[in-house]
């Protein structure tokens, strides 16, 4: 009977510990490495709830096996994004909060790269919160997904990839977009839109990101494979590799227009700020008045373009969703629930017929 009192005691003086530590906030960390030219970066900041440190990480179950948070302890994860520096990982991040605003016992710090170039950056990062020992799971998008790998190699807590797959076995599920299916579907709907818009011969071009990059790879597939089914053809060796970044993609259509003054019917992109950027060095030539500038992501800027007439459709995905589902799944695996290894957080097709509703959406996602 004294060691039933004693450990109720015990009990109760702990509770007491964690609420002075503030172990039930549930605020969230964005990374300081924004360019401070980027305004959308700085909207995703205020989402994440700028710079404060997630309270809850000192009193956390830092550092415990995975199934060992019994229901109600606080549970401190650690997001790591490609970057924040973007719209579209915005909506990943503004996920991923609203997740830890929802429950207040999961205390989420997300942090990211200056941009999706930044590799040695975002490998330092995750190698500082591996270490940390303040954190029972890891919800990682991978900018390397080879070189990640080798730095959660043995990792104890959970690791939940998102956006990208990383493939070692430390990762129990990948929560993103079926990206080739996705891009599948896109391509389909590039060829049906070029042969309404009165072209014959349905060529495409795709202009990429990082060359290697499993994304970028599964896109390219699958544009390859909906652009054929549909009967179009797909110019495999003019690929034009731009980094994800838009002005890189501006060049590359600016070289595709050279190598094929009489126009193509189909751009194909791996991102909407790509699409946008190629539909803008293409302006005004005559013989890409009709083309096909098709994006991936959906979104609020290239809902915007396509209102506008600036780029033809985009493949959107959900990446809200992504974000949130994400988050839960690795809390679910911190407490030893079982979890699928694939989570489709969805995509659909945009295009003028629907943008409104998806701007609205999207709108509505980050409060404004």
């Amino acid at each position: 009977m004294k060691k039933k009192i004693l450990s109720i005691l015990m009990v109760g003086i702990m509770g007491m510990s964690l609420a002075a530590c503030g172990g039930s906030g549930d605020t969230a960390t964005a990374n300081n490495n924004q360019t401070g030219s980027n305004s959308e970066a700085a909207d995703n900041k205020e989402a994440a709830g700028g710079t404060d440190t997630a309270s809850g990480s000192e009193a956390g179950n830092a550092g415990t096996d995975n199934g060992s948070a019994a229901s109600g302890d606080n549970v401190n994860i650690s997001v790591i994004l490609k970057t924040t520096a973007s719209e579209y990982w915005g909506y990943v991040l503004a996920g991923a909060k609203a997740y830890s605003d929802e429950n207040p016992n999961v205390n989420v710090e997300i942090q990211g790269a200056a941009s999706e170039t930044s590799y040695d950056e975002q490998l330092n990062i995750i190698e500082t919160n591996l270490a940390a020992g303040k954190f029972d799971g890891f919800v990682i998008a991978p900018l390397q997904a080879d070189m990640v790998t080798s730095k959660i190699a043995g990792s104890k807590q959970p690791i939940i990839a998102v956006d990208t797959k990383i493939d070692a076995p430390e990762v129990l599920s990948f929560v993103g977009t079926g990206n080739e299916e996705a891009a599948q579907a896109g391509g389909k709907a590039a060829v049906e839109a070029a042969k309404a818009a009165g072209f014959t011969e349905l060529n495409a071009i795709a202009i990429t990101g990082v060359q290697g990059d499993s994304t970028a790879e599964a896109r390219l597939a699958g544009y390859k494979a909906g652009i054929e089914e549909a009967g179009g053809t797909f110019l495999e060796g003019e690929i034009q590799y731009a980094d994800a970044v838009a002005d890189k993609a501006f060049a590359s259509m600016e070289a595709i227009i050279q190598n094929h003054p009489d126009g193509v019917a189909m751009i194909v992109c791996n991102n909407d700020d790509m699409a946008i950027a190629a539909a803008r060095a293409a302006k005004g030539n005559e013989a890409y008045a009709k083309t096909i500038f098709c994006g991936f992501d959906g979104i609020q800027s290239a809902c915007q373009a396509i209102l506008a007439d600036e780029e033809t459709m985009s493949v959107a995905q959900n990446a809200y969703d992504m974000g949130y589902k994400a988050v839960e799944a690795c809390v679910k695996a911190v407490k030893g629930e079982a979890i699928e290894e694939f989570i489709d957080s969805g995509s659909k097709i945009v295009n003028k017929d629907n943008a409104q509703e998806q701007l609205d959406t999207l709108k509505s996602q980050l409060g404004k």
